[in-house]
């Protein structure tokens, strides 16, 4: 099973709202070139998009569609692509301060991809999520920067509080 986290100088909201817009996907997921919705509303239980990989010559149309959500916290999704089969991805956006702190937890469920999963493969998998990670930090971090610089003059934000109500 694949796990990988990453610190995002962003709210869980603006990750969130990153997230929760399919047109997005292939701006964050590696491999992916272009993605749309092609059923229900993303990412409500049971919708689904439709996205592209290109490798050289070659175009495979795949989906992805939502296994579980609890909205800001948890998406859970199965990734479909073809042969290789299917594979389990849930993200986990949890607060850590002013920032967030997003999880990845990825592994095969069928098909040729759970039937070759190894160490090797996770080692690519493990990889991939680096990568797919920093694409999803530059996204949420541009668009806070974005806001942050849209803010008029003047108006304070109110520091979030943790769980327990105090501030460090």
């Amino acid at each position: 099973m694949a796990v990988r986290h990453r610190l995002i100088k962003a709210s869980p909201r603006s990750v969130w709202t990153v997230l929760e817009d399919g047109t997005r996907y292939a701006d964050w997921v590696v491999g992916t070139s272009s993605s749309e919705p092609v059923r229900g509303h993303w990412p409500q239980l049971g919708s689904a998009i439709g996205y592209e990989i290109r490798l050289g010559p070659v175009t495979l149309h795949n989906e992805t569609v939502v296994r579980r959500c609890v909205p800001g916290e948890v998406l859970e999704l199965e990734a479909k692509a073809g042969p290789l089969g299917t594979a389990r991805v849930a993200i986990e956006v949890h607060t850590w301060g002013d920032h967030s702190l997003v999880k990845v937890d990825e592994h095969p469920l069928r098909g040729a991809g759970g039937r070759v999963h190894n160490v090797a493969v996770e080692a690519l998998i493990q990889i991939r999520h680096r990568a797919m990670l920093a694409r999803l930090a530059d996204l949420c971090e541009a668009e806070a920067a974005e806001q942050e610089r849209r803010r008029p003059m003047g108006q304070v934000v109110a520091p979030q509080s943790d769980a327990g109500g105090a501030r460090a």
